[in-house]
């Protein structure tokens, strides 16, 4: 059974009732972030029950050294863990004494959570009955701003409602924390300094090895019933900690609130020498505007937000639901501001895989940002890769290719490679062709060609030159073959010959010779520029050419598919749907070994090739593919429902089409994985937004334009969505009946709607029957 708990609303996600079970998977699911930081939902009073404390900051990271049974040569010397940073959220609550604490009231009720999308805001209010008798009602409301992104603002109220209490709010910063997994139980974070100054509290630190230096700050302001009290604070501190107490007098039904302000700044953004300085002034900003004036601004900035990135869907409140909430996490993660940083599996809602940047980005994320943002954004993703080339030249060396081969990381930080399981980091080597796919992807959606005579031209040759070196001639078959890989479904290690491996591969080289040509032809001065650095000579292309050209890819006369890899069919084909749903999830009731025998199919694998190279392929090709594949895959990856979604609504098989949208847009809402108390699937959430504006609205660029083949659910009243191509915003809108499409900025724009020219112009509705 998957999880229920979420109230299906259009604009928020809302828990009723105090479940201690449950208190981990909220917090994940009502994480919020800002871009520069993020937190896991904790709650700001003390909580002695089972909860994972989690705030962290973008770019922040530890590299914990790997830990494996036996070294292999080549194995990155250290595992990038996301770091759990010192905590400024915490608010212990004394109510005559006694500690506010949810898992040890003797009654809790009322208890609802929100996090309001629409806004940007999380609120959570109860009434509590403490050991000693006292019921109060609490009420709390947190945000991270957009603005300000180094300053989050709490609210927090407590009313006392059987008697006059004495109230005591103890807020804090917490440096003594720890992350939920180590290899080693290192000390991730050095305390340097704990300082005060009037209301005011800094925590500085830095990072172990990486010497990240950060200053946590707060600063707090009592009320009673909305008038500012003048309350000088009772301060502790020791080598880890510093708390502020301030106590009140508080009558019956009289309210008490803590208004605090805190965050982060860091040495990447200011002088390490003056962090303080740079908090005191962050501080100072906030408490200009102030918690209401902040939450005005904040409201603006998602107003502003959703107004390009909203999907609307009609008649449906849990697919509406689940989209905002896709779309409200990726905007929590990266907003594009910093092009230093990039997209987290897990953004800031958890520690599990490590790394900020995996391929995800580049298959699934770039696509989002490119056309809810601006193109400026997607070149800052790709232009991160290749600030990471000479890293990834370094990666491929280790592993003994040579000449300028690149092999980008299965997950970074930096560029270096510090996955530690042999067989992701040497054989998930297909990653290395999404790099080379999203800088196609990025000029046929923009039509800007400039970033490849720039700056891509020099990836795509270093990722050529991998995969000319990583093919083997095989005498036997007379043809390049690729081997000891694992492909896209990680249910098999160690294969050969995997066709999205061998077809990607083949894609790359053949795209890098093409753009030699071009930059050859059209652009001089970058050509001689870049052959001057990579010195890449005519054998060396033909040697290329040899590859590409003599590539083998496994096929099935019998079945008319490409086999997913060599001995595919060797295996016992039994399907998911004669599965027993006991054994499912397989990852978490079978042995490696028995998986790794099935005939199990992660996520899209074959598939993920006739998704990114549709075009290449005849649809009848794909059906005969999708239906020989997906009766297999068991969709144990976050990545796997997107991609088939919109494959299924591509042939018409529109029921599967909408399961396949509902799990990924409620992956994490309806914890189908089981998994969701690690954190929530952020990269996965861009293929949500691919599922309707790819899958139902049937959006490609073709022949230089856009191109639409819209379907809908019959579940669904309508929807709509907006993309932005080449700085023109076009909205669609879908019914039952019909489509209309409205160009918000621009003149006219030619599209293509089931291969019939339509143009749009602004100002104007133009609707299709």
């Amino acid at each position: 059974m998957n999880q229920d708990y979420i109230k299906p609303d259009n604009w928020s996600i809302i828990e009723e009732g105090f479940e201690p079970d449950r208190v981990k998977s909220s917090e994940s699911l009502f994480s919020i972030g800002n871009g520069a930081m993020g937190q896991r939902a904790n709650f700001e009073e003390q909580y002695s029950g089972p909860t994972f404390q989690g705030s962290y900051i973008a770019g922040v990271y530890y590299p914990d050294k790997t830990r494996v049974g036996w070294w292999k040569n080549g194995y990155p010397e250290y595992f990038a863990k996301v770091l759990n940073a010192p905590n400024w959220i915490g608010i212990n609550v004394y109510v005559d004494g006694e500690a506010l604490d949810l898992h040890l009231c003797t009654e809790v009720k009322d208890f609802i959570r929100e996090l309001n999308m629409k806004e940007g805001w999380l609120s959570r209010s109860f009434t509590a009955t403490l050991p000693n008798g006292v019921e109060v009602q609490v009420a709390s409301k947190r945000f991270l701003s957009l603005d300000l992104d180094e300053v989050g603002a709490i609210n927090y109220s407590v009313t006392p409602l059987n008697k006059d209490v004495t109230i005591v709010f103890e807020p804090y910063l917490d440096a003594g924390i720890t992350n939920e997994d180590s290899n080693w139980d290192d000390k991730f974070w050095n305390i340097t300094n704990i300082t005060h100054n009037g209301v005011q509290a800094f925590v500085e630190a830095h990072t172990m090895k990486t010497q990240f230096h950060t200053c946590t700050f707060m600063e707090s302001q009592c009320l009673v019933n909305g008038k500012a009290l003048a309350l000088t604070p009772n301060i502790s501190q020791n080598d880890t900690r510093i708390s502020f107490e301030y106590a009140s007098d508080v009558k019956a039904n009289d309210t008490f609130t803590i208004n605090k302000m805190g965050g982060y700044v860091v040495d990447r953004n200011h002088d390490k020498t003056h962090l303080v300085a740079a908090a005191k002034s962050a501080l100072q900003e906030a408490y200009n505007l102030g918690f209401e004036g902040l939450l005005a601004k904040q409201k603006e900035a998602w107003a502003n937000i959703w107004a390009m990135a909203d999907i609307t869907i009609e008649g449906d409140v849990k697919a509406q639901q689940g989209i905002r909430f896709n779309i409200l996490q990726l905007n929590h993660t990266y907003l594009g501001k910093d092009a230093r940083l990039n997209i987290g599996p897990k953004g800031f809602t958890g520690e599990k895989y490590g790394g900020s940047t995996y391929w995800d980005t580049e298959a699934y994320c770039i696509p989002f940002y490119m056309a809810t943002k601006d193109q400026n954004v997607a070149r800052s993703l790709l232009e991160y890769r290749y600030h990471h080339l000479d890293k990834a030249i370094e990666n491929a060396e280790k592993l003994g290719f040579s000449n300028g081969a690149a092999l980008y990381p299965m997950v970074t930080m930096n560029g270096e490679e510090c996955h530690n399981e042999w067989e992701i980091t040497f054989e998930e080597i297909h990653r290395n062709g999404a790099i080379a796919f999203a800088i196609f992807n990025y000029y046929r959606y923009t039509g800007d060609y400039s970033y490849i005579p720039e700056k891509g031209l020099e990836v795509l040759i270093g990722i050529a030159r991998f995969w000319h070196q990583r093919a083997t001639f095989s005498t036997a078959k007379n043809k390049y073959v690729i081997l000891g890989v694992t492909g896209p479904n990680e249910y098999e290690n160690n294969v050969n010959n995997n066709f999205y491996t061998n077809y990607i591969a083949q894609w790359c080289i053949n795209y890098a010779l093409e753009n030699i040509e071009k930059v050859k032809s059209e652009y001089a001065e970058d050509y001689s520029r870049i052959m001057d650095k990579v010195q890449l000579g005519a054998e060396e292309l033909k040697a290329w050419k040899d590859v590409s050209g003599n590539m083998y890819f496994p096929y099935s006369e019998e079945h008319q598919v490409y086999l997913q890899q060599d001995g595919f069919l060797d295996k016992e084909l039994i399907t998911v749907a004669d599965l027993d749903k006991s054994e499912r999830p397989i990852n978490q009731k079978w042995s490696w070994d028995r998986i790794l025998r099935s005939p199990y199919i992660k996520q899209a694998d074959t598939l993920q090739g006739f998704y990114f190279f549709e075009d290449h392929f005849s649809t009848e090709e794909l059906e005969r593919h999708f239906n020989f594949y997906e009766p297999f895959t068991v969709h144990e990856s976050s990545l796997s429902p997107c991609v088939h979604s919109i494959q299924a609504a591509k042939l018409d098989q529109m029921e599967m089409a909408y399961t396949f949208y509902l799990r990924t847009s409620r992956l994490d809402l309806d914890d189908y994985n089981k998994e969701v108390h690690e954190g929530l699937h952020i990269t996965s959430m861009a293929g949500t937004w691919m599922s309707i504006v790819e899958g139902f609205g049937g959006m490609r660029v073709k022949e230089d334009k856009l191109f639409f083949e819209p379907k809908i659910p019959k579940e669904w009243t309508s929807y709509s969505f907006k993309v932005n191509f080449r700085h023109q915003i076009l909205k669609v809108n879908v019914s039952q009946k019909q489509t209309s499409f409205e160009l918000e900025t621009g003149e006219t724009l030619d599209i293509l709607v089931n291969d019939q020219a339509i143009t749009v112009t602004k100002g104007t509705t133009t609707t299709l029957g």
